[in-house]
């Protein structure tokens, strides 16, 4: 039997990167409050809002496998959120500058039908080299990565300002870390090479 698999998300990086794995999928958004609720870490709001993203679509498809993701950066217990703007990413690349910031990347998979429901949180932590003022711009202007948590993106020219990575899944840090995904599918008979 072919299993439905969707994954509950509008992220086009998400979706790149579940295409990996080559299964069939639907991409569907969830239409959630993803605001952080008083007293809640970093930590918790991402795992929160994973749940309530694959929770969302599994209403509306019990029977399919959804999969449920949100990242947060977390710096010194402060999340850092997509900047939006350029002055707004800028300003978070300062206080990035010479830090190491831990990336909480949570995951939910979900199947209403038949109450399963497995989840997991893969920690990324990204050091940043001392930026200058000048790199700082120079890198926003040639990648403007204004949809991204923190500002700098890994996968593409924001490499150069990060001094070390380090985490269990190498696409963790993009946002969605497929080891973890793919250990979650195999529990829910997805069937992966």
């Amino acid at each position: 039997m072919t299993q439905s698999v969707y994954l509950a998300s509008s992220s086009k990086y998400r979706r790149e990167l579940l295409s990996r794995l080559r299964i069939q999928f639907h991409c569907k958004s969830p239409q959630i409050d993803e605001g952080v609720r008083q007293g809640e870490s970093p930590l918790e709001n991402c795992q929160r809002l994973a749940r309530e993203k694959a929770q969302a679509i599994a209403q509306e498809h019990p029977q399919a496998v959804v999969i449920g993701s949100d990242q947060v950066a977390d710096v010194k217990g402060h999340a850092i959120s997509k900047p939006g703007t350029h002055e707004k990413a800028r300003a978070q690349l300062r206080a990035m500058s010479g830090q190491t910031i831990v990336f909480h990347t949570a995951v939910c998979v979900v199947r209403h039908a038949t109450n399963q429901l497995l989840e997991f949180t893969v920690p990324t932590q990204v050091q940043f080299r001392e930026l200058s003022d000048a790199e700082i711009e120079r890198y926003l202007i040639a990648e403007q990565p204004y949809d991204c948590a923190g500002s700098a993106k890994s996968e593409g020219l924001g490499i150069s300002l990060l001094k070390k990575i380090e985490s269990s899944d190498p696409t963790a840090l993009i946002g969605l870390p497929l080891i973890e995904v793919a250990n979650a599918l195999r529990e829910f008979e997805i069937t992966l090479p």
